[in-house]
């Protein structure tokens, strides 16, 4: 490992017993998304990769994505589906890091184009996400739902959480 300048030593755990207005903004932030910060494993290089993606409920809910298959982010799903999901944005005016975002850990798992859910699901995008007609069917693309595994939220400043997927279901 390089040299590492010190580190001060940590605090007690400063994450907060997960609440209901935890839950309640988690849940609000996934459900407003509609792009996010995508961080997958580069099968390649073994080095993390991240990238930015449209994002949108399912007919259903959840959390849906719509990939090219020609890019590097969905190659790396098809060898590890194991991803890292960032959402949330810093307001307009204020200290970036006073916003609330979170971090999902999730498991991308794809729509084929033959599943009975596909046409629902195709609706629902373009219901969300018009601009899609462009290249929804384009041959490479295809959806990907996330499966919420757990999360990180920071509220704020002095607002940092643990989430279950019991505190992320709507």
């Amino acid at each position: 490992m390089p040299d590492t300048p010190d580190i001060p030593a940590l605090r007690p755990d400063p994450i907060r017993a997960t609440d209901d207005a935890a839950r309640a903004l988690a849940r609000d932030l996934i459900a407003n998304a509609r792009f996010g910060a995508l961080g997958v494993i580069d099968p390649e290089t073994g080095f993390p990769a991240v990238t930015r993606i449209a994002l949108g409920a399912g007919p259903q809910g959840g959390l849906w994505s719509l990939v090219s298959g020609l890019s590097a982010h969905s190659r790396a799903l098809r060898a590890d589906p194991r991803a890292g999901l960032l959402l949330g944005e810093p307001g307009p005016k204020g200290d970036p890091l006073t916003h609330p975002r979170l971090s999902l850990q999730v498991e991308a798992r794809p729509l084929p184009h033959s599943d009975a859910g596909f046409d629902a699901t195709r609706a629902r995008w373009l219901a969300d996400h018009p601009k899609a007609r462009l290249y929804i069917d384009l041959p490479d693309f295809f959806f990907v739902e996330f499966m919420l595994l757990g999360g990180r939220l920071n509220g704020g400043f002095a607002r940092a959480y643990r989430l279950s997927p019991a505190d992320l279901a709507p």
